[in-house]
């Protein structure tokens, strides 16, 4: 893709967030779905205004959304055009409640391979990208480079939600960090581990729209990642997959040590 490519599907993103996202923002009905997360009319409003605007200018290409249905993901999957991998709202919830963390999240995936992502945090207006090898925020060059923190010293994002029991009471009796934070948004909080807002990063089960672009944008930053199983993060599949993170390899590797002893 060229970079004036790049620049046209940011500011579809950035444009749609904008109209569609700001002036409801805190102030909007909401309907819970059939997995207990809840859904607004601004999902359905951005992820038409996004889609139609995609395929307008990639009519070959496909968009695999959150707000499909498991069958239309799965079709979109065996597809072997182009895809977007798109979550409308991701921190729907907070969006919903008046709470300013959430943002619109947008992948490319050609091959089975993430080749583009876009995250688009509206309240702050932060754009967050990645591509070419090379991650952005705005304009800026985004790269985490060195970081001398220690496990006892470091900020965790961490999801209890999602995870093993075990491991929650674990972590709650036993935390080895200096302090935590769960935000509510998978593909921003990405993001902010490549800004170094936060250290370690924990999550029991993420879709491939919530991490498709953020761990994309947190991998070409510099980050260090995989699953509680030991597996690359992202997988060309429908299951939904942990998250082990941290911002550079030292921490990472104590990170992982940590969560696998008893």
């Amino acid at each position: 893709m060229t970079n004036l490519e790049i620049e046209n599907i940011k500011q579809i993103v950035i444009s749609c967030a904008r109209h569609e996202l700001l002036p409801c923002f805190s102030n909007i009905t909401h309907q819970q779905k059939k997995d207990g997360s809840i859904v607004t009319e601004a999902d359905v409003a951005i992820q038409e205004s996004i889609i139609n605007s995609l395929l307008n200018c990639y009519p070959g290409s496909v968009v695999l959304s959150e707000e499909m249905t498991p069958e239309q993901q799965q079709n979109v999957l065996q597809s072997d055009k182009t895809i977007w991998c798109l979550d409308p709202i991701d921190g729907t919830s907070n969006f919903a409640f008046g709470i300013p963390y959430f943002a619109v999240s947008l992948a490319r995936i050609e091959a089975g391979k993430v080749t583009l992502g876009i995250v688009y945090d509206p309240v702050r207006d932060e754009c967050f990208t990645a591509y070419n090898n090379k991650a952005w925020l705005n304009n800026n060059s985004l790269s985490i480079g060195d970081v001398d923190i220690s496990l006892p010293q470091a900020m965790a994002i961490i999801d209890f939600k999602r995870l093993p029991e075990n491991l929650s009471s674990k972590l709650v009796t036993h935390s080895p960090f200096a302090s935590q934070r769960n935000f509510g948004a998978s593909a921003l909080d990405w993001c902010w581990l490549a800004a170094k807002r936060g250290h370690i990063y924990l999550h029991g089960a993420q879709n491939i729209w919530d991490y498709a672009a953020g761990h994309f944008i947190f991998s070409l930053a510099g980050g260090y990642s995989e699953t509680l199983e030991s597996e690359n993060i992202f997988s060309y599949k429908l299951e939904k997959r942990s998250v082990v993170a941290a911002v550079d390899s030292t921490l990472f590797d104590n990170w992982k040590h940590w969560l696998a002893s008893d």
